[in-house]
């Protein structure tokens, strides 16, 4: 680059994000990747009318009391609870089956209260893939 050309700060394309270059991924590495996915379930949580504040709070914290417990049991790999005021209340990603993943949500504190409906999905992931701390 020459002292008259520099990337753009806020350009997003193909290849960019926020300015930054993204790193160039090859073939053999999107294949290598591709064949260490394995199946998980995307459960899609969902409110109900019955989910009215402050009513809810302490059905809320048992909610996540146990989605806790699952985290480390290691069966619940990613839970994150959506904050905007959709009807949507959160999405998880099971290593388990569907069959498994539904026998869980079904008693799942809020589900048993009647304030949670859920979707079961599922999905390809790859094992190791986390959140950024």
């Amino acid at each position: 680059m020459t002292e008259t050309q520099h990337e753009d700060p806020r350009q997003t394309d193909r290849d960019h994000v926020a300015g930054r270059s993204l790193p160039v991924v090859t073939d053999d590495a999107m294949r290598e990747r591709l064949g260490k996915s394995r199946p998980y379930t995307l459960v899609m949580l969902r409110r109900t009318a019955r989910f009215i504040r402050p009513d809810v709070d302490a059905t809320i914290w048992e909610h996540g009391r146990r989605n806790m417990a699952l985290a480390e049991d290691g069966v619940l790999a990613v839970v994150c609870p959506i904050t905007d005021e959709s009807e949507w209340s959160g999405v998880g990603i099971f290593a388990a089956s569907e069959q498994e993943a539904d026998e869980i949500m079904a008693h799942d504190p809020g589900v048993l209260a009647g304030i949670f409906t859920y979707e079961i999905h599922p999905v390809r992931g790859f094992p190791g893939a986390s959140l950024p701390a």
